[in-house]
């Protein structure tokens, strides 16, 4: 397809790649000083040194083990600073050192976490298991904390890897059989996970929403089998009926907010699941275009920080690349599937308009089938619209969850 409106930035390399000192200086070291995505819970001081090291010792492959090695000692500090701060009755430091310890080891295993992978054999897996310790750790000492439990998957089918659907779970204290909240399901990305929302789950609670966070098919814990186009109404299926056992949650006001790759699938449950969602946000998503073999062939030159598509092709079940680049559009675009002519609940899309991972051509599309869409789209910005597309997206829910709400909490 082409012209595509990225325009020129289609065709262009952008200059952080090639190198660790290119990343750094070019585009992470930024939003490392203003501790937001992905450094979001993290600090300067501690990810300076990190990157300082992997660019003396020539460390420019994220795949490669020594990459994930050189974050390692940071966070083993971190840790222990923090159970040092804790045994002295500090909680509120020890949770802020924790969360330091979880972002660090978050950047360590990026870009991509597989279901396939295991302890022995992947360093990242190491990771990533490490940093859902030291983040539960920080969560437990939070107001109201978070938990993780094993939701079961009730419609396992077919090559779903596990009858357990791994959460995590904030509910407001006020939250009682006697006062039910709504309920915003968080459908996490292709490098962001469950111990990755700290921040919105905060933001959630202090509306009076319980937030739950459950990863997408093909990516860290999740047992949705990734190659199957219906693995996921399976999941939200098996997670909905869970909620619906808890007496503290209002199941007629429930919203899914689908981030990155997530949005996906809060679009795809838009429509499968139109009857138990009040509304679904589709932030940063892909539909159609995303599958495009020109629109692949370039994907990697743009803002991402890393090669993204062989980890794309991984996360959608495919051997190699090149399978993936030549066959998952007709598989599994929600235009093509036909999906998307069918009626949907209240579906809000934001993006950002240059944005080079998923072409904004995905949420335009959208508007031409089913049922009316709504949408956000930043002009300038790059994947997610962020920080611009954050205000829009909260505004929303609340008309679909709570619109007679008046203050949020500070």
């Amino acid at each position: 397809m082409a012209p595509w409106i990225l325009g020129d930035k289609f065709d262009t390399v952008y200059p952080h790649h090639g190198s660790m000192k290119a990343l750094w200086e070019m585009k992470w070291k930024f939003p490392c000083t203003k501790s937001i995505y992905p450094f979001h819970d993290g600090l300067l001081e501690d990810f300076e040194p990190i990157f300082e090291k992997l660019i003396a010792d020539g460390i420019n492959d994220a795949n490669n083990d020594a990459y994930t090695e050189t974050f390692l000692p940071t966070a083993l500090a971190l840790e222990k600073e923090a159970d040092e701060a804790l045994s002295n009755g500090h909680g509120d430091r020890a949770a802020d050192l924790y969360c330091r310890a979880a972002a660090v080891l978050r950047i360590s295993r990026f870009p991509y976490v597989s279901p396939n992978t295991r302890l022995e054999t992947s360093i990242k897996r190491r990771a990533f298991e490490y940093q859902k310790k030291v983040y539960l750790k920080a969560a437990s000492l939070w107001n109201p904390v978070m938990k993780e439990l094993m939701i079961p998957h009730k419609h396992h089918a077919g090559g779903d890897r596990s009858r357990e659907i791994p959460a995590l779970i904030r509910v407001p204290d006020e939250a009682s059989a006697q006062n039910r909240v709504p309920v915003v399901v968080l459908m996490t990305g292709l490098d962001g996970y469950r111990p990755d929302n700290s921040q919105r789950s905060r933001e959630i609670v202090n509306r009076g929403w319980a937030a739950v966070i459950v990863e997408i098919p093909g990516t860290a814990d999740c047992p949705a089998d990734p190659s199957d186009p219906e693995s996921p109404d399976r999941l939200w299926s098996s997670v909905l009926d869970y909620m619906a056992l808890r007496p503290e949650f209002d199941m007629s006001c429930v919203a899914a907010w689908g981030l990155s790759a997530g949005g996906f699938y809060a679009i795809r449950a838009s429509v499968i699941h139109r009857n138990r969602f009040a509304g679904c946000v589709a932030h940063g998503p892909g539909a159609h275009y995303v599958f495009d073999q020109e629109w692949l062939a370039h994907a990697n030159d743009h803002e991402y920080p890393f090669e993204i598509t062989s980890s794309m092709a991984e996360k959608y079940g495919y051997a190699s690349d090149a399978e993936f680049r030549k066959n998952a559009q007709k598989k599994f675009s929600l235009i093509e599937t036909g999906i998307m002519d069918q009626e949907n609940c209240r579906l809000l899309l934001l993006n950002g308009v240059n944005d080079g991972i998923v072409p904004i051509e995905d949420c335009l599309i959208l508007m031409n089938h089913g049922d009316p869409k709504e949408g956000r789209f930043f002009e300038n910005l790059v994947h997610m619209g962020y920080p611009d597309s954050l205000p829009p997206a909260y505004k929303w829910l609340e008309s679909v969850l709570s619109p007679s709400m008046t203050k949020v909490k500070g």
